[in-house]
């Protein structure tokens, strides 16, 4: 492979404040690209730029609520104006809840669906309008192998990942024409990111067990016999961004250590 196969490429990164979304923008620029970080939290977002410049890359930094159209126009308009094209969209945006079917308050399923499948939306609707004149252009997005299939306890979250893989391959059908690739990434249990620390506190309290067992739990249903690290994810995102992937859109690629194979 090349030394830098996304180089000089831009690339915007919803959710890049932490967890996979700052680490795939950190990856990215890694291998090249300069990098749009975009989240509701500002301060994360200008830390992962921070992080990003210091690595010789150029980045910036943008306040975006994914579930407010305006914001979103804004951004992308922010980040055009700034390089004068968008080659590469990853959605990372999401957030989760634990919640038994009869308990789940309506408040938690709207937000839930708003932040992770409409927040999807409205970023690959604006992206598409930038690419398609560009005839060109990379959308990743992040479900989950609870897209692939349902959990306990996450209704809403899982809706929201099954219809982000749905909205995907659709989108993928009207921009082809475009040379538009979209592809989706479904992660199984990325440890290290604060939406663990969230589920490590319910899952302890539901099914009566300490904090640490709930993640050896989850390990021991993994073949490969290991959790799924934020590099893990990163190296199919690089993938899926650069040129290597051309041939390739309305896929849902699990990196799940087997523990999903459809």
């Amino acid at each position: 492979m090349e030394s830098y196969p996304l180089q000089d490429k831009i690339a915007l990164v919803t959710g890049s404040a932490s967890g996979i979304g700052r680490g795939l923008a950190l990856r990215y620029a890694k291998e090249g690209a300069h990098v749009a970080c975009c989240d509701v939290n500002l301060a994360g977002a200008e830390e992962t730029t921070s992080f990003i410049r210091e690595s010789g890359s150029e980045s910036i930094a943008i306040q975006v609520d994914v579930t407010r159209s305006s914001e979103v126009e804004e951004a992308f308009r922010q980040v055009h104006g700034h390089w004068g094209r968008i080659d590469i969209l990853t959605n990372s945006a999401g957030i989760i809840k634990a919640h038994f079917l009869t308990e789940m308050p309506e408040e938690t399923w709207d937000v839930i669906i708003n932040v992770n499948l409409k927040g999807t939306f409205l970023t690959m609707r604006e992206a598409a309008t930038y690419m398609m004149q560009q005839k060109s252009g990379k959308i990743i997005n992040i479900s989950s192998k609870s897209g692939k299939k349902g959990g306990l306890w996450l209704g809403a979250y899982c809706a929201s990942k099954f219809g982000i893989i749905g909205l995907s391959q659709s989108a993928a059908m009207d921009l082809a024409p475009y040379n538009v690739n979209v592809n989706v990434i479904c992660p199984g249990n990325v440890f290290s990111t604060p939406m663990w620390d969230i589920l490590d506190k319910e899952y302890s309290k539901k099914l009566g067990v300490p904090p640490e067992q709930v993640r050896k739990m989850y390990v021991e249903k993994v073949p490969l016999g290991r959790e799924c690290t934020v590099e893990d994810v990163a190296n199919v995102a690089v993938f899926l961004a650069s040129s290597y992937s051309d041939y390739m859109t309305g896929q849902a690629i699990n990196v799940t250590g087997g523990q999903e194979v459809h």
